[in-house]
């Protein structure tokens, strides 16, 4: 992809804005969760269901979701998303009946699988929305994830949490209140955006058939598909790190607590880092080969950590990692932003983001088995080899030869990417 002198437009930075303070919500939410839970219960079975309510909607309505995006007005879709979020979290089965100590675990698993389900609508509704907004410019679409990624990373993974634990002590609620504020100016700033063509309704066609046309999209297109495999082979291989991570750290590194968050506060820090640079990559190496990169440089840094002898060189290994895994979230999705068809947006983005749901519980219990029978840093190696793997699989399927190969498929002028013109859809309200 080629570099852009162009700004990005003014409603980018108002959409930048709103998902900067609802992600900042979402890692107070992301730490007071569990937290709650843990004042109710210390089950693992029933802190596991707090957890994986949140991530049910993917698993249940992703295709389907994002069909239903692309039949909806997109930015009405994010408005109502973060205005539902936010009342949710504002009622009293919410915030109310925290601070009256009225909590439950079933309650707590509702409002997680409710914020999943805003979550999923709200995320599928932005990928679509933005390449409208920047006309589809992969250079534009490149440097608005970079930021998009850089501030969500900021917010969700280091001042969230913090915040979260300590807007806890204040109060049950407390933290509850807080995200439902984010989420509250979040939808004003949406309200804000400027409008976009609806997408072209597909005539004749139920729901569940173009839920299965999107799906039927990835894995047609070769580049799609190895777009939407990377992240799923991804997260088979992390869960599976971290779902021993905490207990590795603790045995064989003898990090203690507060060590241990210093620990996923390098991984931050580099997934930063990546987010910053994803863009001079994809210029300097091709999206491509920069694409392969990130993938061997993921998987040798997870060898590092099988193999670290003390924390300093596991904060580097989980540092150069989130490095990898940072870059790869700007690389990806903007490759896939600039190819797909506008009308087609919601239903790719959802399916590939459902792949990638779906392989997190295979690495969860893939890395607690390979822990149980074969030693703690099992693990780890097993999920550096699937790493390395997916090079192979990315320098095949999404060569530089491929993917510009795509984008000239997908540019205005080409025949290919002719599309009627848009007319009207269905409204959200």
């Amino acid at each position: 992809m080629t570099s852009d002198v162009r700004k990005l437009p003014t409603g980018f930075g108002r959409l930048w804005t709103a998902q900067t303070v609802s992600s900042l919500g979402d890692g107070v939410t992301h730490a007071a969760l569990p937290l709650l839970a843990l004042t109710l219960t210390r089950d693992p079975m029933a802190l596991a269901v707090v957890t994986a309510a949140g991530t049910l909607p993917w698993l249940l309505f992703g295709v389907l979701g994002g069909a239903l995006v692309d039949r909806w007005d997109r930015r009405r879709t994010m408005w109502f998303a973060d205005a539902a979020r936010a009342v949710l979290l504002a009622i009293p089965a919410a915030a109310a009946a925290a601070a009256l100590d009225a909590l439950s675990i079933p309650l707590l698993a509702a409002v997680a699988f409710l914020l999943g389900l805003g979550g999923l609508f709200f995320d599928t509704a932005a990928t679509a929305y933005l390449p409208d907004l920047l006309r589809r410019d992969p250079a534009l679409l490149e440097r608005a994830n970079s930021r998009l990624r850089g501030a969500q990373t900021a917010m969700s993974g280091f001042a969230g949490p913090p915040a979260g634990s300590a807007l806890l002590a204040l109060g049950r609620a407390v933290p509850l209140l807080a995200d439902a504020v984010s989420f509250a100016l979040s939808a004003l700033l949406v309200r804000t955006l400027p409008a976009m063509p609806r997408p072209v309704p597909e005539a004749h066609e139920s729901l569940l058939r173009q839920a299965r046309a999107g799906a039927s999209y990835v894995f047609r297109d070769r580049v799609l598909l190895g777009l939407a495999l990377r992240p799923a082979v991804g997260n088979v291989a992390f869960l599976a790190v971290e779902t021993v991570l905490a207990l590795f750290a603790h045995d064989r590194l003898g990090i203690d607590t507060f060590g241990f968050g210093l620990l996923l506060t390098a991984e931050a820090t580099g997934g930063l880092l990546g987010a910053a640079i994803a863009s001079f990559l994809g210029r300097r190496l091709g999206t491509g080969t920069a694409l392969t990169c990130t993938a061997a440089v993921e998987g040798l840094a997870i060898l590092g950590l099988a193999a670290a002898p003390n924390p300093y060189v596991a904060g580097l290994a989980l540092a150069v990692c989130g490095a990898g895994m940072g870059a790869t979230m700007v690389l990806a999705p903007s490759l896939r932003q600039a190819i797909v068809p506008a009308h087609l947006m919601g239903r790719v983005a959802s399916t590939s983001r459902m792949l990638s749901m779906c392989a997190a519980p295979i690495g969860a219990v893939l890395g607690g088995w390979l822990a149980t029978t074969y030693g703690i840093r099992t693990p780890l190696y097993a999920a550096a080899g699937l790493l390395l793997a997916m090079t192979a699989v990315t320098a095949s399927m999404t060569s530089n030869r491929r993917v510009e190969a795509a984008l000239r498929a997908a540019a205005p002028d080409h025949p290919a990417s002719e599309e009627p013109a848009p007319e009207s859809a269905p409204t959200l309200l």
